[in-house]
């Protein structure tokens, strides 16, 4: 093997084992133990090993649903039965099953997470934030948004998107036919990182439990995926934003995710060639699609 040859083996592998260290630190904050092991399988060596866990971790679970489930209201304490899961899901994967919270215990259970929160110190974030960025909207919606992480406004005001990209994410709100509040929108992580930097593995490892608990507590029959570290902190794929948007996922085989940009891109993209806002509107058409719903009619 020439040094070349040798040097791009070992970018690869180095690669490789990026990918198998991001997905367990995902599975560990799912709440997944171990990893599972197959019998009579013939003894790999190290590199063919680190490139097979480097290819299962790609694998990671990315369903499609055709539509949103229906969704039925069932009292405090009572298991929803979820649907079998499709024939093309791998057999390792299990459907949850839901305990819905009642909406009137929603708005406590989410104020007990929130001070929570604020005393946490799991991860270096805390050191440099303002404030915890929690969350803002509406405890029972349908429809939930998940960014990344706080930017220097957020951090001052101690809400999420609240600068130019959340004003613009408003806009888009809108247009779904929703009012400001009427959805709820959370971040990855709940502290700002420095200089607004994308939110390294540990970090989200650290803070995807508070985000988990926020799904199960608001029960979205949809969700929204804003951004690659959106989708990578709520499916654990590697896969960038430009290759999965517009395609449904699921979130923890129940939740149907549509992921798409983040509304910074989408101003970053501006006077570009690239129509963003057109492709971010027709994954909106998706969603409101999957509610039942129509887009409203302009006025005027």
């Amino acid at each position: 093997m020439t040094p070349d040859e040798a040097s791009a083996a070992a970018a690869e592998l180095r690669d490789i084992v990026q990918v198998v260290r991001e997905n367990l630190l995902w599975q560990a904050a799912s709440g997944v133990v171990g990893v599972p092991r197959a019998r009579n399988v013939r003894r790999l060596g190290a590199v063919d090993q680190a490139q097979e866990a480097g290819a299962a971790a790609r694998r990671a679970p990315v369903l499609e649903p055709a539509e949103a489930p229906e969704e039925r209201p069932l009292e405090l304490g009572r298991a929803r039965q979820e649907p079998a899961a499709p024939a093309h899901e791998p057999a390792a994967r299990e459907v949850t099953a839901v305990v819905r919270v009642a909406p009137g215990k929603r708005l406590a259970l989410l104020a007990e997470l929130a001070e929570e929160v604020k005393g946490c110190t799991k991860c270096a974030l805390h050191a440099g934030r303002t404030q915890t960025v929690f969350s803002r909207g509406n405890p029972s919606a349908e429809l939930m948004i998940v960014g990344e992480g706080p930017g220097a406004e957020e951090d001052a005001q101690g809400e999420p998107f609240v600068g130019p990209a959340g004003q613009l994410l408003d806009r888009m709100v809108g247009a779904m036919g929703y009012e400001r509040d009427e959805v709820y929108i959370a971040n990855i992580v709940k502290c700002r990182p420095p200089n607004n930097r994308t939110p390294q593995v540990e970090e989200m490892a650290a803070c995807l439990p508070y985000l988990h608990k926020q799904i199960e507590i608001v029960s979205p029959r949809v969700m929204l995926a804003m951004g690659n570290t959106a989708v990578r902190g709520l499916l654990g794929v590697s896969e960038g934003i430009m290759r999965l948007r517009g395609k449904w996922k699921l979130y923890k085989g129940r939740i149907p995710v549509m992921p798409t940009y983040h509304p910074a891109y989408l101003l970053r993209a501006e006077g570009t060639k690239r129509d963003a806002k057109r492709e971010a509107w027709d994954d909106l058409k998706a969603v409101m699609g999957a509610l039942g719903r129509s887009a409203p009619t302009k006025k005027g």
